[in-house]
């Protein structure tokens, strides 16, 4: 995902703590590494290309059979029948609700996926989106982003019924309709974009959001002595008085790799005035 520089070590079957504090997380793998400087515009304009532009059909048949295993391996898991109970729940699906308002469905745009050809927690990750998909008929168009895709998994994705968007957006994408972002393990400068961008009561109202327990984040803001807020927590943090979490049951089998401290998340501010200047 979209990123200051990060000198954190780790790999992929690596704990960290990120040093925007993004909770104990499994890191996936190397996120956009950018300037924060840039405008919003430039942002915008910032065309995108695969690091790895090469097609190869034997890589693709492969990650297709391993996509095809991890969704057998996901969809008769424990996890996936506490998230789909979770989903259904009468307080959850209400917040759904409220999100879709009048519209029959919402588009998924997924951040930081990771490499889906490398690391199994990608693609589950992945197949828990297209599980969704499959399931609910209110999930409309999915879009995805990483700029660590390479060509083949970009033809796999599109296989799968995806898209892949072409340009680094830095997680700077307004919901102007109903949208659900999908951003499991992404950066707290990703989040801080996101509500950035989405500051004001309309298009807060128009997000879900599937990523990082912001409680977690608050947790450990009162709790770690001498600890230094990082400024990208600061609309994560204000975001708390309006928002309803979620946290997301990972069961007893071995998913917590892909989806630790994932929670679901709306927001639902009453007024111009619950959305503070920062």
């Amino acid at each position: 995902m979209a990123a200051a520089a990060d000198t954190t070590t780790y790999d992929e079957n690596s704990e960290y703590v990120d040093p925007d504090w993004t909770v104990v997380l499994p890191r996936k793998s190397r996120k956009c590494q950018s300037k924060v400087s840039r405008t919003e515009k430039e942002v915008k304009e910032q065309s995108f290309a695969p690091p790895d532009l090469e097609i190869n059909q034997e890589r693709e048949s492969k990650l297709m059979q391993k996509i095809e295993s991890s969704l057998k391996k996901l969809e008769s898991s424990k996890f996936f029948d506490l998230f789909l109970s979770q989903i259904e729940d009468p307080e959850v699906f209400n917040c759904f609700s409220r999100v879709l308002g009048s519209e029959p469905n919402m588009n998924m745009v997924v951040y930081g996926i990771g490499s889906i050809e490398s690391f199994e927690a990608p693609r589950l990750q992945l197949c828990l989106v297209i599980l969704m998909k499959r399931k609910f008929e209110w999930v409309g168009n999915i879009e995805v982003f990483d700029p660590v895709l390479s060509g083949t998994e970009t033809r796999v994705l599109e296989s799968f019924g995806c898209s892949v968007i072409s340009v680094n957006e830095e997680g700077r994408r307004q919901a102007l309709k109903p949208t659900l972002f999908f951003m499991p393990h992404c950066e707290a400068l990703l989040y801080h974009n996101l509500l950035e961008v989405n500051w004001n009561v309309d298009m807060l109202r128009n997000m879900a959001l599937f990523g990082n327990s912001f409680e977690s984040y608050e947790h450990h803001n009162s709790v770690v002595k001498d600890y230094i807020a990082s400024p990208y927590t600061k609309r994560i943090l204000a975001s708390r008085s309006f928002a309803k979490e979620f946290r997301v049951k990972t069961g007893p089998d071995d998913h917590n790799r892909a989806f630790y401290e994932s929670s679901w998340l709306f927001f639902n501010p009453n007024d111009e005035h619950e959305v503070p200047i920062i």
